[in-house]
């Protein structure tokens, strides 16, 4: 595959991650001029998380239906225009709303973008093309805090979403130029039931855990709203066992590369969504920075995670995906567990420093996870593959930015005072153990496990070894 089209492609990526951390380091900004709390202003984070959750599902089938390039236009067109909602939003519902539009057309976007690329590229170059696709997606999060910081210090936070108008319409153009005409597949009709149960399972989890400790809304509403999910999950569990062709198909999990990817990475990216909530809060509300000096500070790790994207073939080819993820989930433990200890008395070298390192970790586990999902899978199964990673990815970083925003507010309610910096304190250390519990799922998983896209091979010694046995 020509390398101008994953890059082509990235522009989704980077859309969806400068705007995710930008939003990030607004927050209390945002939060102060509509009137409401940072924490009750988390509803924008999750909405949009909630709106890819639902509609994430359709995209494997609209590519195969109508093509994926005509899908990942339309998809474009829709999130720009969404991040214009937001720029014009004057009140709560309205911003998430805004939010909405946008996962509604990010829910179209990366999945497509990714199935173009698993496609089109053959199995042992996945990993580096997986690399190149996100290189420039990471210059998202590398300009998106001291750039949005800047905007909402000396300027207004309103301005942060019209970023994307520019890049959306050169997104649009090139892709109209340069992405090939893939074939278009005959599917079965879609599966509306098993569409309208899963997005009531994952609205209903995410929206509920979100709002049980927002003070306008009763906790009822937020419990209410989790049990609604789960039976609805229970429900399209049996739904899709007797379906032939259902909208998640979950017969992917028989897979060992795939389910061990898909458990162990939705585990560990509930850490790292409660990460981009959580740190610049704690600098802003803790520190006592300003929006402008916490980016500068947090844009470190997206620094370690594209210098990443340079060794990860090499990394992956000499250790194979189970010691590589392994290894990166402890050192993203142990790095989030330390932010635990940060004070403005801490020397910002090594808050720096600690920080690069978990952006390291976070970056080789994510490079790692995304290929072995579809290291073993058919090229028939792609689209259902890219579908299920993407809803489990998205419910996972909701979870994260839920979980954390609960943390904090048990935590004020207990103490009856405002947020301080022991509370941020306390909620590092509690995510920081999903971090060490996604290593669990690859202890048993092969050494040799995707080898067909890492190049990894055991030592002829080893390999003799087991052939005896």
């Amino acid at each position: 595959m020509n390398r101008i089209v994953p890059m082509i492609l990235a522009v989704a990526l980077f859309m969806e991650q400068m705007d995710a951390t930008v939003i990030s380091t607004s927050l209390p900004a945002i939060a102060d001029d509509i009137g409401v709390g940072p924490i009750t202003l988390k509803l924008a984070l999750t909405s949009y998380m909630v709106a890819l959750a639902i509609f994430i599902p359709l995209s494997g089938w609209m590519a195969d239906r109508f093509g994926a390039k005509r899908i990942f236009r339309a998809a474009i067109l829709v999130f720009t225009l969404g991040s214009i909602f937001c720029a014009v939003a004057d009140g709560l519902v309205a911003f998430v709303l805004a939010r909405f539009l946008q996962g509604m057309g990010g829910a179209m976007m990366t999945p497509v973008a990714r199935l173009v690329l698993v496609r089109g590229t053959p199995r042992s170059e996945l990993v580096s093309a997986m690399a190149l696709l996100t290189i420039p997606a990471l210059v998202g999060p590398l300009a998106g805090p001291p750039l949005g910081g800047f905007i909402t210090t000396y300027f207004s936070w309103h301005w942060i979403f019209l970023i994307n108008v520019p890049i959306g319409i050169a997104g649009y153009v090139l892709s109209g130029i340069h992405l090939p005409e893939m074939e278009r597949r005959n599917p079965p009709p879609v599966d509306i039931l098993g569409f309208l149960l899963g997005g009531v399972a994952a609205a209903g989890v995410v929206f509920g855990l979100s709002v049980i400790s927002l003070p306008a809304l009763p906790p009822a509403v937020g419990l209410s709203s989790v049990a609604a999910g789960v039976a609805a999950a229970f429900l399209y569990i049996l739904h899709a066992r007797r379906h032939p062709a259902p909208v998640l198909d979950l017969r992917l999990f028989h897979d060992g590369a795939f389910r061990a990817a898909q458990i162990g990475g939705t585990v560990f990216r509930i850490s790292v969504g409660a990460v981009p909530f959580l740190m610049p809060l704690m600098l802003q509300i803790g520190f006592g920075l300003n929006p402008f000096q916490s980016g500068l500070i947090t844009f470190i790790g997206a620094v370690g995670a594209i210098t990443t994207k340079f060794l990860a073939r090499r990394v992956l080819a000499f250790t194979g995906f189970r010691t590589t993820l392994i290894i990166a989930a402890m050192v993203a433990a142990i790095t989030t567990f330390a932010n635990g200890f940060f004070t403005p008395a801490t020397p910002y070298l090594l808050l720096l420093s600690i920080l690069l390192v978990a952006g390291f970790a976070r970056s080789f586990f994510f490079t790692s996870v995304n290929a072995l999902s579809f290291a073993d899978i058919d090229d028939d199964d792609a689209s259902k593959a890219t579908a299920m990673s993407a809803v489990l990815q998205q419910i996972s970083l909701a979870l994260g930015v839920a979980v954390a925003g609960a943390i904090l507010e048990i935590e004020t309610t207990i103490s009856g005072e405002a947020l301080s910096l022991e509370d941020f304190h306390i909620a590092f250390m509690i995510i920081a153990a999903a971090n060490l519990l996604a290593a669990i799922p690859f202890l048993t998983m092969a050494k040799t496990a995707g080898a067909s896209v890492s190049g990894h091979r055991l030592p002829v010694r080893e390999a003799e070894t087991r052939a005896v046995k």
